[in-house]
């Protein structure tokens, strides 16, 4: 077959194509132009699914004899070598939205130039240019764009519904405004005002603002050359899928696997299953350790070392998050209720709640044992003191409910602490010291004769690739047969029994998601099941001095709220609720 060179119309409907995929990218491609214009002010108007969109800016504007040259294809003030490609400080830079947009669409192009006197007026009928003409408008550009795809029915009928094709463009509005809080953004959807963000000093106010909660923390990481910000509500507030983690590279939102995993993983132990974080991260990092250019819309990049991005990400929010500062915490000795003053810290004989015939008297509880996790145990003679910052040991404890839940009172609520819960989180918590602290010595107990665990030859085989990183906590085993491993010694405080499953999971972890460099995060999930397996259960009855104990022990550990399975310790009911439910109050 011969080769012929496309005509200009195809080449532009092709380009169109790759850039002007949907209305959503289409807006997005002229928002950001208004951005690199050095606008204050952006105003945008859709209707009919975005196949109608009116930009509006105050910024720098385009000179008259430039305004029929940025309907044209590779035509761009933003780039003059190739070098350029690679030290970029602008958004739009490809030369080819507005040329693309010309090429399927109405599009009527207006602007005026900062020293100009008028604004002129250029227009393009599917890729045909009008005269220019003088127009009417203040300082900056409107681009205004009609009929967008009615010359490529092929491309209109994949087109989704109006409304779904308008969430996807106030999607990247939104985006666009958490990146730039010094712009004013305004969304019209067919008439109806649908976003208004007025110009931030303050980068968190905006970030409060799009996502519409009040209660958010800020910090910031560095790694080498990478600088991740992130603005996050606390684990307490969460949200049923992922469309809240809000991820910027270089000021562009981007889709990243690596970075959306280093999010989980700052938020690990913190979750249950199926909940995710509400988040907007800010990578940064010199220009030539990224590559925004592998994707047409770059709505992907690549970065030179990606694990310097993910470990920027991760510690900016970790880092963060392991001071728990959605917890309000005080220095000052806490004011005693009546009951506690009463007794001199000590329930009466006869003091028990009946709740739909569970009775309890706490005084005349039986001892249990907890269990061998011997240094992890609430300690039953050990006073309560007093600490610098203190939350969970300001609660009057008042009783105990269906041997489960420790019933708290604080100022003007009722909490229900789950003891469970509560008490894992702080095995755990000191199962991770212990394996992060070289200096803390880990008391060992070594067994006469090996502890034989059956596994298949692939978890043994991944296990071993872990041998020497394991028994630097104490953990040694080896292989005494072809699906046989052989645990030698262990940590005193943690149950034999438990070592069959946790070996199983630990190896599966290894298997599926690889080696040593996911080991933190193997570790926890291991020290979570033998947290859960190795302290107080439900169930199990607990003295008053027992009670406060493990509340002491929560206030040493900013994670005490959330069990390791992401489960919450505790829940709260103001007494206004409950004076409500008695009819004491309208």
């Amino acid at each position: 077959m011969p080769i012929f060179k496309l005509s200009q119309d195809v080449v532009n409907q092709i380009s169109a194509g790759e850039v002007v995929e949907k209305p959503a990218h289409l807006v997005k491609e002229l928002v950001e132009n208004s951005i690199d214009a050095g606008s204050t002010s952006i105003h945008i108007e859709v209707a009919a699914g975005g196949r109608f969109v009116r930009v509006m800016d105050n910024g720098c504007g385009i000179n008259k004899e430039d305004l029929e040259l940025a309907l044209t294809r590779h035509a761009t003030s933003k780039i003059t070598k190739t070098d350029d490609l690679w030290q970029l400080h602008t958004f739009g830079f490809r030369g080819e939205a507005l040329a693309s947009a010309a090429a399927v669409s109405k599009l009527t192009l207006i602007s005026k130039n900062q020293q100009a006197q008028e604004a002129y007026q250029v227009k393009s009928d599917f890729g045909i240019l009008s005269e220019m003409i003088v127009a009417h408008r203040n300082e900056g550009t409107e681009i205004k764009i009609e009929d967008l795809f009615e010359n490529v029915p092929a491309r209109l009928k994949f087109l989704k519904s109006d409304a779904a094709e308008f969430a996807q463009i106030k999607s990247s509005i939104k985006a666009m405004a958490l990146a730039n809080p010094q712009i004013e953004f305004k969304l019209v959807n067919a008439g109806k005002l649908e976003l208004y963000y007025s110009r931030k000093d303050q980068h968190i106010d905006r970030v409060k603002e799009v996502l519409e909660f009040n209660r958010m923390f800020e910090n910031t990481s560095h790694r080498e050359d990478y600088r991740a910000t992130a603005f996050y509500c606390s684990p307490q507030d969460v949200h049923k899928t992922s469309k809240n983690i809000w991820i910027f590279a270089q000021g562009r939102w981007i889709q990243d696997r690596g970075l959306h995993a280093a999010v989980m993983e700052a938020y690990r132990s913190l979750l249950m299953h199926g909940e995710y974080p509400i988040c907007a991260i800010f990578l940064k990092c010199n220009p030539e350790n990224i590559d925004v250019n592998i994707h047409p819309t770059k709505s992907q990049v690549k970065f030179q070392d990606a694990s310097l991005a993910f470990r920027s990400v991760q510690a900016a929010l970790r880092d963060s998050i392991e001071q728990a500062p959605w917890i309000e915490k005080t220095t000052t000795i806490p004011q005693r209720s009546f009951i506690s003053n009463a007794y001199n810290e000590k329930p009466p004989e006869n003091y028990f709640f009946k709740d739909q015939g569970v009775h309890q008297t706490i005084q005349k509880k039986k001892h249990f044992e907890i269990s061998t996790l011997e240094n992890l145990q609430i300690d039953r003679s050990a006073p309560v003191t007093e600490h610098k910052q203190l939350y969970w040991s300001h609660f009057d404890v008042i009783g105990q409910i269906s041997q489960t839940y420790i019933v708290c009172q604080k100022d003007d609520k009722m909490i229900l602490v789950d003891q469970h819960a509560a008490h894992e989180r702080v095995a755990y918590e000191r199962l991770m010291s212990k394996w992060k602290s070289p200096e803390d010595k880990i008391d060992i107990q070594d067994f006469l004769f090996p502890l034989s665990i059956d596994l298949s030859v692939e978890k043994i085989e991944a296990l071993m690739s872990i041998q020497e990183t394991m028994k630097k906590i104490g953990i040694e085993y080896e292989v005494m047969g072809p699906q046989v491993l052989g645990l030698k010694s262990s940590p005193q405080f943690i149950k034999e029994s438990v070592y069959p499953f946790v070996f199983e999971k630990m190896a599966q972890e290894l298997i599926d998601h690889g080696g040593s460099h996911r080991l933190e995060k193997i570790v926890g999930d291991i020290f979570a099941t033998m947290a859960c397996h190795s302290v107080v259960r439900a169930g199990q009855t607990l003295s008053y001095q027992e009670m406060k104990k493990l509340l002491q022990d929560m206030d040493q550990f900013p994670l005490s709220s959330f069990c390791p399975h992401g489960r919450p310790v505790s829940v709260e009911f103001n007494f206004s609720e409950i004076e409500r439910k008695f009819g004491r109050i309208n």
